[in-house]
């Protein structure tokens, strides 16, 4: 439906005929070059009911064609001739044309009209729900395995937001270079759960999938790094950088940078463009315009985290608390993924969760643990808990109970409305407390339902490296707290941080802990800032020290 409006509005550009919403003029003696089905299938749509179709035919549109329409900055047919003369899909586009000026090319444009659309692209998501990085990666990683099956897609990556691992995502779009993408094309629209697709072009594909739109870019090798580059954003940081590239005698554009004397193009990877501004590379994840070209340029850049130097995961859950599966297939699943060492971490009596550990459980669980340690001796099983910090900050297991388990989590998970300094004194009491040897999810955040706790986070960290206490970075998709800003913060206030999945299956462990670590990435978070990045000896050292004072 889409594409015959459009026809329909590029037949009325051609005859110059204003439809202002009436298609009835175009079946006045139509041209003979009109093709017959064409004219059959406009007639049909007018017929039936005009503008109720072309509303329909508008919901099939990629989303940021629709919402420019939506917004008034455009007519119908300017709309048409943005897509069709500048290939515009999505507000990337249009940002990176009006950079260059390009929309003044556009039949039906005046500066009115360029003024317009520039006012209406600095709000155009305003209003528009994001969606949750945890949704989002879940979204397209069926994608990027269906594209990186295919012999011709030289590789497919996420873009913009998602690909910087942002908490939430804009939108959803993949880059996948190939010389000729459409046989991945029509396998990616073969996928299960596709609702239907937006948009075809030789190298651009829009599908809608559970209510999502999903985006596939796949343009020529030899430009995908400047357009790879350009549409991971930030907008900061492309600026701070097209600021640099004009120092130089350089133009960034989208397709690369383009050397104002005429010199050829550098486009091909991120890594030529980022060199030939004098800099190294810069890790997506923290392409946030604020001091990270400086650093790149002053050879201060963090060595970011990441899963490599993961050795352990030290907190999750199973069926003795709200968890789905066994410790077994927890154990099983830690040691496909190559830990060293893991912690089984079930939640204390008052928890919400939907089952607790009692005294009893704790016990059976500990039998069941000693036994999966003679059957998996390559990997160090840490026997911990999850403990409740209480209203009136005692923990939810008494201490005899306590000085049993490995290594002991403290957590908040609710306020029960009292005030910021009263919770922050139950922080402070639990991380005095020598058997806590880490705080979990300290902001207690439900993304994108609850902002979590205002507290003074400068505080909790000074307190946790008086009482050498461990802060979480947690990978839960609903909490991914601590998050990026804060975890910055407790790594510059000398916190120790941990990276944890939080994982309630042993098929997210390895999710989870991804997400967990983009959110210490985007932190500026470097290996030793984390307690586990070390073996597991050294992990001991700090639960004893903690427990020994």
């Amino acid at each position: 439906m889409a594409k015959v409006f459009a026809d329909a509005l590029a037949l009325a550009q051609e005859r110059q005929i204003s439809t202002e919403g009436d298609l009835g003029p175009l079946f006045q003696a139509p041209p003979p070059q009109v093709d017959a089905e064409v004219l059959r299938q406009l007639r049909f749509m007018y017929e039936a009911g005009g503008w109720v179709l072309v509303e329909s035919a508008l919901a099939d549109l990629p989303a940021d064609l629709r919402w420019l329409f939506e917004s008034g900055a455009v007519t119908l047919a300017q709309l048409v001739e943005l897509h069709r003369t500048l290939g515009i899909t999505s507000a990337a586009d249009l940002a990176g044309e009006l950079r260059r000026d390009a929309v003044r090319r556009v039949p039906g444009f005046d500066p009115g009209v360029e003024a317009a659309v520039g006012h209406a692209l600095r709000s155009l998501r305003a209003a528009i729900p994001r969606i949750p990085l945890g949704r989002a990666k879940s979204l397209v990683d069926p994608f990027l395995v269906e594209l990186r099956r295919h012999a011709g897609i030289l590789w497919a990556e996420p873009v913009g937001s998602l690909r910087r691992g942002q908490d939430s995502v804009g939108d959803i779009e993949i880059m996948a270079p190939a010389n000729d993408p459409s046989i991945a094309f029509d396998a990616a629209l073969e996928m299960p759960d596709i609702t239907r697709c937006l948009h075809r072009g030789p190298r651009r594909l829009y599908v809608l999938t559970d209510r999502v739109q999903i985006g596939i870019r796949s343009p020529q090798p030899a430009v995908a790094g400047g357009m790879f580059l350009y549409l991971t954003g930030s907008p900061g940081h492309v600026e701070a950088l097209g600021a640099r590239a004009a120092e130089r005698g350089w133009k960034l554009e989208p397709e690369g940078l383009v050397k104002v004397s005429g010199s050829p193009a550098i486009s091909e990877t991120e890594e030529e463009i980022y060199a030939a501004l004098g800099l190294p590379w810069i890790p997506p994840e923290i392409r946030n315009g604020d001091g990270e070209i400086a650093a790149a340029a002053e050879g201060a850049l963090p060595a970011l985290v990441s899963r490599t130097d993961i050795k352990g995961d030290l907190h999750m859950h199973t069926h003795f608390s709200d968890g789905r599966d066994t410790v077994e297939a927890m154990v099983a699943g830690c040691a496909a993924l190559g830990y060293q060492y893991l912690a089984i971490t079930d939640h204390s009596p008052h928890s919400a969760a939907s089952r607790n550990l009692s005294i009893e459980s704790v016990k059976r669980q500990a039998d069941e643990i000693a036994k999966l340690r003679a059957k998996y001796p390559g990997i160090t099983i840490l026997h911990g808990c999850e403990v409740d910090i209480l209203l009136d900050g005692r923990l939810d297991f008494a201490d005899r109970i306590l000085q049993e388990f490995d290594i002991v989590l403290a957590s908040l998970h609710e306020s029960g409305g009292q005030p910021p300094d009263q919770l922050m004194r139950r922080y402070v009491a639990a991380m005095r407390h020598p058997l806590v040897t880490i705080i979990t999810h300290p902001t207690n955040r439900m993304i994108p339902y609850r902002r979590g706790y205002e507290l003074d986070y400068e505080r909790l960290f000074a307190s946790a490296v008086e009482t050498r206490t461990v802060v979480e970075i947690d990978g839960a998709p609903s909490h991914l707290d601590l998050d990026s800003t804060l975890a910055r913060h407790a790594a510059k206030a000398g916190a120790t941080l941990v990276i944890n999945s939080d994982s309630h299956r042993a098929d997210l462990l390895e999710r989870q802990m991804e997400l967990g670590l983009l959110t210490a990435r985007r932190g500026w978070i470097e290996p030793r800032h984390v307690l586990n990045t070390r073996p597991i000896g050294e992990v001991r050292e700090v639960i004893a020290a903690k427990r020994s004072v």
